[in-house]
């Protein structure tokens, strides 16, 4: 047998010292924190605006900084990994992210807290794929399946649980404890990944080259671009705004250059070659689309009991329970069959799932509904969530060789949050446009010939058309929420063709 043979059966056989379920806790912990705080500061925009003396609009760059660091330093994973060995860039993460969560916590300005979650953004960026990574490469291939339902849990349910933990520290302590209880759960993932975690002999601290400052510039100023044109553009009534405009042109040359320049790179910062792999190729575009959806619905749920429902931010996420309660039976069914069943069929049904789940939803929601009347629907749409997540991601990364993990595992998490950020723009502009249109058509039936108009005139007198102008209002943004749950569907089944492109990722395809 040739050295080269030995060291390849040798990177297949490598299994880490450690049981590979503590491996899982520690980057599990590590993730959670870092998704937890893309959404649970957002019911406390509010409260930071006013204590710190700024007005809401300005106060929404606490969440828009955060994501814009984290899309910039997100697809280098790969490369800052080989540079500084990927168990020591996971420690430096969970540190700087721990201790940007202390400075927010402490800030006395809005600029100070700002840079603060810039720092934790950049802290943060590296989490999610490194935990990806990490757990592909430390689980034997027929528990890998078990391994991601597990970690797609944490991930789909931090978004969810983050509003309603975020709401009640604000309403019982302070906004400030939504960032200074990260310090005790930083504290003991850094102390498991430190136990637990090891670099695989394939992958030694050094083995990136200098860095590709090139491509690196490239790439953030375009992607750092985007999100706050996806944040800003519908407060900003998008491309009727002249600085959209030029921000669009900028995404568009700095991202084309970017990919021409890194194409010719030998040691690019980001490997774009790993999108000649079929799959891998086809899952970028589900998992984009996914991501809108994902966070699409977890958006506007909460708006939908808040802006119509009059419920308290608490109380609104409560009211998402139902749909993480399907996520987490959905990340058990998957966890369980996967290795039995083919992926592509799993994601095929969690893409029903999600379209039975929205369809339903629209089919159900009315301004008097109770939060009982739609837990069921909610759950059928988180069940095809987690359900189609889990097997994406073998599907996706699946066919990747073990030293192309972190660079496919970058890519695919930077895809699921532009997904999300796109996601989020799609439900707000939804709302505020299809709500307009909606009034329009219903106020052409408020006129003297309509008997229900005649008799609210005859029976309240002038009272009666604040009366009508409110309920007007009302049922135009419920109708505007219907379409939402219609256009999410259409997202889901516009995933379906592109299922067709898989192929099948066979245990030992996935032990390449």
């Amino acid at each position: 047998m040739s050295t080269e043979q030995v060291s390849s059966a040798t990177v297949q056989e490598w299994r880490p010292r450690a049981n590979p379920w503590w491996i899982c806790a520690a980057v599990m912990l590590a993730t959670i924190i870092e998704v937890l705080d893309t959404t649970i500061a957002s019911v406390s925009v509010p409260n930071i605006a006013g204590n710190l003396g700024v007005t809401n609009h300005e106060g929404t760059w606490v969440i828009t900084s955060y994501l814009v660091a984290n899309a910039i330093l997100l697809p280098a994973t790969a490369w800052l990994g080989s540079f500084f060995g990927r168990k020591r860039l996971l420690l430096i993460c969970i540190f700087i992210f721990t201790l940007a969560s202390v400075m927010c916590g402490l800030a006395n300005s809005f600029g100070f807290l700002l840079v603060a979650r810039v720092l934790q953004g950049f802290g943060g960026a590296a989490l999610p794929p490194l935990a990806q990574a990490i757990l592909m490469e430390s689980f034997p291939k027929e528990k890998r399946g078990m391994a991601m339902a597990v970690y797609i849990t944490g991930l789909v349910m931090a978004p969810i649980l983050g509003p309603i933990l975020g709401g009640w520290l604000t309403d019982n302590f302070s906004w400030r404890w939504i960032f200074l209880i990260n310090i005790p759960i930083g504290a003991l993932a850094l102390f498991m990944a430190n136990v637990f975690v090891e670099d695989p002999p394939y992958l030694k601290k050094g083995n990136a080259s200098s860095i590709d400052y090139v491509g690196f510039c490239l790439m953030a100023l375009g992607l750092a671009v985007l999100e706050i044109i996806l944040d800003k553009g519908q407060t900003e009534d998008w491309f009727q705004a002249t600085w959209i405009c030029w921000s669009a042109v900028t995404v568009v040359v700095s991202l084309t250059s970017f990919v021409i320049w890194e194409l010719r790179q030998k040691h690019p910062v980001v490997d774009l070659r790993v999108f000649r792999d079929r799959n891998f190729f086809s899952g970028q575009i589900i998992t984009f689309l996914l991501g809108a959806i994902m966070y699409g619905a977890i958006t506007v749920i909460p708006l939908f009991f808040q802006t119509l429902m009059g419920y308290t931010a608490y109380l609104s996420g409560v009211a998402q329970l139902s749909l993480g309660l399907g996520m987490f039976l959905g990340s058990m069914v998957v966890g369980v069959l996967m290795g039995k069943v083919d992926g592509r069929l799993f994601l095929l049904a969690g893409l029903l799932l999600i379209c039975a789940g929205c369809g339903w939803i629209a089919a159900t929601i009315n301004p008097g509904i109770g939060m009982e009347h739609i837990a069921l629907p909610f759950c059928v749409l988180g069940m095809g969530i987690c359900v189609a997540f889990v097997p994406l991601t073998t599907l996706a990364l699946g066919m990747l060789r073990n030293e192309d993990m972190g660079n496919g595992s970058g890519i695919f998490n930077l895809m699921r949050n532009i997904g999300g950020s796109a996601g989020i723009a799609l439900v707000t502009t939804v709302i505020a446009r299809m709500g307009q249109v909606h009034q329009d058509s219903l106020v052409s039936h408020l006129t003297q010939y309509d008997p229900v108009y005649q008799e609210a005139i005859r029976t309240q007198g002038q009272n009666a058309y604040g009366s009508m102008y409110q309920e007007l209002m009302r049922q135009a943004m419920m109708l505007s929420y219907i379409d939402v749950f219609i256009w999410i569907a259409i997202l889901a089944a516009c995933c379906m063709p592109f299922v067709l492109l898989f192929r099948k990722v066979s245990g030992a395809v996935m032990a390449h």
